[in-house]
């Protein structure tokens, strides 16, 4: 395989993101994918026997990796170390997450990410930033007194133009419907989460830009008879998406199930919230000066809080067979696929004539056998 992104790759298996296709060499020109031929056909490179290709995954919402917070290393560097961190479990495409900090680190973030996207073998797609505009009642692991309203200036910079996804979480009740209708007019994504918002202001709000739920079921109202709450206007979207996190420790399974029943499969989207042990080396680490322990495979501070996830795609991908019961296909399709539909790109999460050659090659038993980025 050349460094330029050309290769002829075969696989027994290639799940395209769709169906599934019998023996193929998938033809690689210049980063793309420029032809599925059947058989074996000059194959540069090949995939072990038993092995298969799927289309890599996408990761909206990397707090950190290889031992590296982001809120700590907001750089280049930083989003490239957590990217490559990630790449070993699958992850082709993500955006790195700026959990609530200082005002000034948003906006920088955002102008260093152009850098890396311009890169596109660096696999970031862009930048979320989960906070600063919360609700401290729902706050979690965020720190209380940097939590503020959205005001015009934040307008200002989030809405001038960017190459990438720009991902913002916020709680709608503290945020005026005309910020929300001019940040998604500027293309901005817009999830709602750390909220306490009503199902009647959730509903508003979705009318106005809202397009997603960030890590849905935590940090947010609860579904109840009388008040359906954040959650219940979740199940009740079918045009929203919805990020999951499937540890088993975050959600319980069966609600998890109830909510791919109510959105369909190709609304709920895998994602990590992934915190700097992923790929790394050390079992602990401090936001804020807070200590976060891992604890019988949750990270949680010491008083308990849950404080993100220490799991990656592939083992999050896995799950979705072995914790809900559901085929390999829809876990393929929830990280990769739906992900790439939320951010508006056709040319990501499947493989087809034109789209971006980002592939994992995974055994039977989804353990990575190999990534390709961009066809490199």
């Amino acid at each position: 395989m050349s460094r330029s992104g050309d290769m002829r790759l075969f696989a027994d298996r290639v799940f395209t993101g769709y169906r599934w296709l019998g023996p193929t060499t998938v033809v690689v020109e210049n980063g793309r994918v420029a032809a599925l031929e059947s058989g074996e056909v000059q194959a540069t490179a090949k995939l072990d026997k038993g092995h298969f290709l799927a289309p890599g995954f996408i990761d909206v919402q990397v707090n950190g990796g290889g031992d590296v917070l982001l809120n700590d290393h907001p750089t280049l560097e930083g989003m490239e170390a957590i990217a490559a961190a990630h790449r070993k479990y699958g992850t082709t495409g993500l955006l790195p997450t700026l959990i609530t900090d200082d005002v000034e680190k948003p906006r920088n973030l955002k102008a260093l990410a152009t850098q890396a996207i311009d890169f596109q073998s660096s696999g970031i797609l862009g930048v979320h930033l989960e906070g600063p505009f919360l609700n401290v009642a729902r706050k979690g692991v965020h720190r209380a007194e940097a939590i503020t309203p959205l005001t015009d200036n934040d307008l200002g910079w989030m809405t001038t133009p960017f190459a990438g996804a720009l991902l913002i979480t916020l709680a709608p009740e503290q945020t005026s419907l005309a910020a929300i209708r001019r940040l998604a007019a500027a293309g901005a994504l817009i999830c709602a989460g750390h909220t306490a918002a009503t199902y009647d202001q959730m509903m508003q709000a979705v009318d106005n830009g809202v397009r997603g739920f960030t890590h849905l079921y935590n940090a947010m109202t609860p579904q109840t008879g009388r008040e359906p709450g954040a959650v219940g206007a979740a199940l009740d979207t079918p045009d929203t998406y919805a990020g999951v996190i499937v540890d088993g420790f975050h959600v319980h399974a069966a609600s998890l199930r109830s909510a791919i029943k109510a959105k369909g499969e190709d609304r709920i989207m895998l994602v990590t919230d992934a915190m700097p042990p992923v790929g790394g080396k050390s079992a602990e680490f401090y936001i804020d000066g807070r200590r976060i322990i891992a604890d019988g495979g949750r990270l949680v501070t010491e008083e308990g809080t849950l404080a993100g996830a220490a799991i990656d795609m592939a083992t999050t991908v896995r799950n979705v067979r072995d914790l809900l019961g559901l085929p390999i296909e829809a876990g393929l399709r929830m990280g990769s696929l739906v992900p790439a539909n939320f951010l508006r790109r056709p040319d990501l999460g499947r493989i087809r004539i034109g789209a971006r050659a980002d592939f994992v090659a995974l055994d039977n038993d989804i353990q990575v056998q190999g990534t390709w980025v961009n066809g490199v």
